[in-house]
């Protein structure tokens, strides 16, 4: 294709443009979606959509019950970053390549506030060396402080710096597409189950 018939292409494209409208007002006041209780709902968003949420006093019942989940004791190689929860098979401080981690089983991270309106958990790159453990074990735990789950994604942006973090983001789960002969696949890219423990002495 010549370069003005490409020209006279998008000229014609130009012109049949709709009209823009205008932007939304969106005071940062809002009003936004809030909820009696953020921690239920919470708690009832993560459950819709394949997670589990528990709620503990201290970093020592979060250990107990992690212990009594099944896959945990029985997972091969597992990681944890939160001290007192959990224990780790393999020293990820020796570990240099990400892609030594891709046999995890099971990994206990650290999650800073959580969402109600879509139970989500805003994760960063300065509590763990490795970001692939977001994504890579079968199975994660995300440790967050209960006191720390705010209404809405409105709030949840109020709270995030630009550019502090190379990776950060947000995280529900556990991983699933329904794209594939349309049946829904639960892991398909990141992990199979997820579950939060919000610890309230953090």
């Amino acid at each position: 294709m010549s370069d003005s018939a490409r020209e006279t292409i998008f000229a014609s494209l130009r012109t049949a443009l709709p009209e823009s409208s205008p932007l939304p007002d969106l005071p940062a006041s809002g009003p936004w979606q809030t909820f009696s209780d953020s921690f239920a709902r919470f708690c009832e968003v993560l459950e819709a959509v394949g997670g589990r949420c528990q709620r503990v006093a201290t970093l020592h019942e979060a250990h107990r019950q992690l212990n009594t989940i099944s896959e945990w004791a029985d997972a091969k190689v597992r990681v944890s970053v939160v001290e007192g929860v959990g224990d780790s098979t393999v020293d990820l401080d020796a570990i240099d390549d990400p892609h030594d981690l891709e046999n995890v089983d099971y990994a206990v991270l650290r999650g800073h506030f959580g969402v109600a309106e879509n139970g989500a958990i805003w994760v960063t790159d300065d509590t763990v060396k490795h970001r692939v453990l977001y994504f890579l074990p079968q199975r994660l735990a995300i440790v967050v402080p209960s006191s720390q789950i705010v209404h809405n994604m409105h709030e949840a942006y109020d709270r995030i710096v630009v550019n502090k973090h190379a990776y950060a983001g947000f995280i529900s789960g556990p991983s699933k597409t329904a794209d594939i002969e349309q049946s829904l696949v639960i892991g398909a890219h990141g992990a199979r189950a997820l579950t939060v423990f919000a610890v309230d002495e953090l």
